[in-house]
């Protein structure tokens, strides 16, 4: 048997342990950073997406466990041009659940003032309209950090790192990222487990919507408030590339046996056509 989902164990109670584990490498790293550069406050824009809600409940259990109070984190929600009601309240919602401060800066403001800066129209919603969103994003929080003397916490995952979707001087740049070993399947595990557990009860609705939220950077303008941009049918399915990821950096896997293992993982549930597509757009973007 070859097991589709890789990085998470197929063994239910190994896959408590390994959470909490994985989950505590983050937490003690965050605490070792923080306490080494004798910082106290902690930036993050929240989304209402799995990556930013998983270095939340990283951030909350790190300030906890230096016995800080809650209201050091500055969670910042930054809607832009695609934001939806749901992302958007859930982010609030979750941030206000876990206790901590949560300010709201609307960026199209800025963003069309880039915009014009550089005579793009905003009628064209290009590579170029999405990340000059992403960018303004980052800036702020950096600014934001600046100015409470806090540290910016990165949210980008390890499938979005090795895909290149972060945007390049946008959200790939933080003080620190307590994400960038984590698979986006692993990610959605992780969110799961940390919704179960005591200290986050409080929260456990939020996160559950956010949980069945589809996965969008939200950069182009919906229709009726609806999310319009899928990232998994923009690059494809993340369990198709966290299984790539794994065979390719784990065993230094060849393209070809990736392809012959992951039909024999998938069979039934992807063509090999499909397969082939994902594996060809995951080696080009990769390199």
């Amino acid at each position: 048997k070859i097991n589709p989902s890789p990085f998470i164990p197929s063994d239910f109670d190994k896959r408590d342990k390994r959470s909490e584990e994985i989950f505590s490498i983050q937490t003690s790293a965050l605490v070792k950073r923080m306490d080494h550069t004798q910082i106290k406050n902690i930036v993050i824009g929240v989304s209402g997406g799995l990556d930013s809600t998983l270095a939340l409940l990283v951030a909350v259990k790190s300030i906890d466990l230096l016995k800080l109070s809650r209201k050091n984190i500055h969670a910042l929600t930054m809607p832009g041009f695609g934001t939806t009601r749901r992302t958007k309240s859930n982010a609030i919602f979750l941030a206000e659940h876990l206790g901590v401060k949560i300010e709201e800066i609307d960026i199209t403001k800025g963003s069309r003032r880039q915009l014009d800066d550089i005579q793009h129209d905003g009628k064209v919603e290009d590579v170029t309209f999405e990340n000059v969103q992403a960018r303004y994003r980052t800036m702020t929080l950096m600014d934001k950090a600046n100015q409470i003397k806090g540290l910016v916490l990165g949210t980008g995952d390890l499938s979005e790192i090795a895909l290149g979707w972060n945007t390049f001087s946008g959200d790939q740049i933080s003080h620190y990222n307590v994400n960038a070993g984590i698979p986006k399947t692993l990610v959605k595990y992780l969110v799961k487990w940390a919704s179960e557990q005591d200290e986050f009860s409080s929260a456990k609705e939020s996160i559950e919507d956010i949980l069945d939220t589809p996965i969008s950077p939200e950069l182009v303008k919906g229709m009726g408030g609806k999310i319009v941009q899928k990232t998994e049918e923009l690059i494809g399915p993340y369990e198709l590339h966290d299984f790539f990821l794994y065979h390719f950096l784990r065993w230094g896997s060849e393209p070809q046996r990736i392809f012959f293992l992951a039909k024999k993982a998938f069979f039934g549930k992807y063509k090999k056509e499909e397969i082939k597509k994902w594996l060809k757009i995951f080696i080009t973007r990769f390199f």
